[in-house]
């Protein structure tokens, strides 16, 4: 899937506004409204989730892959002069592992686009501080047909939580859980199907 040229129109879809919005309430539901002094949101977009958060967190990294999606929430930032909000491209030089320390890692609907979860998973326990909060969203396991309209993606069809959970224990995450929090609608093999999203909790010892 090519994100950049997707960025322009990214935040036009209503959707994607209203579950970032109920993913951001369901992470200060679960932190019970902390105020994390460093945050990562990883697969960010254009930040619709952070921009839910940026009045309840101190610095919020916002790290992509995409430069045209980092473009778009560049141009938000300053138009809203935004001084918590920083983007960070990864890639080859700018890897997650060269960022400081974070108290709250999130991402919503970018697990299912990373091909090795391993270290990933690996990264994150590197990035977040012993406590800090690792919080998850992403599909259920699905028959493929969320991505039909994208011939080029190769990613994962969704999930079961209770691999990840196990996957997440053994990289040193504890008191994990898991729920629905939301479903997404989207017309797929030409019948209307309903796609429900997981958010998946728990801290690094």
């Amino acid at each position: 899937m090519n994100f950049d040229t997707k960025a322009g129109d990214w935040d036009k879809d209503p959707g994607k506004h209203i579950r970032a919005a109920l993913f951001a309430e369901e992470i200060l539901r679960i932190t019970e409204n902390c105020f994390p002094e460093r945050a990562l949101e990883f697969g960010c977009g254009t930040g619709l989730v952070s921009f839910n958060l940026k009045e309840r967190t101190g610095e919020i990294i916002l790290a992509d892959t995409s430069e045209g999606m980092l473009k778009v929430l560049n141009d938000k930032i300053l138009q809203n002069n935004i001084t918590n909000m920083i983007p960070y491209h990864l890639n080859e030089s700018n890897s997650l592992r060269s960022l400081e320390k974070f108290d709250l890692v999130y991402t919503l609907l970018t697990l299912h686009h990373v091909r090795d979860l391993t270290s990933l998973f690996s990264d994150f326990r590197e990035i977040i501080k012993p406590g800090g909060w690792l919080i998850l969203g992403d599909l259920y396991t699905e028959d493929g047909s969320f991505h039909e309209s994208d011939p080029d993606f190769d990613g994962h069809r969704g999930f079961d939580p209770e691999y990840l959970a196990r996957k997440l224990e053994s990289e040193g995450f504890r008191n994990l859980s898991y729920r629905t929090f939301h479903t997404i609608e989207k017309t797929a093999g030409g019948l209307r199907k309903e796609f429900p999203l997981f958010i998946l909790y728990g801290r690094k010892n």
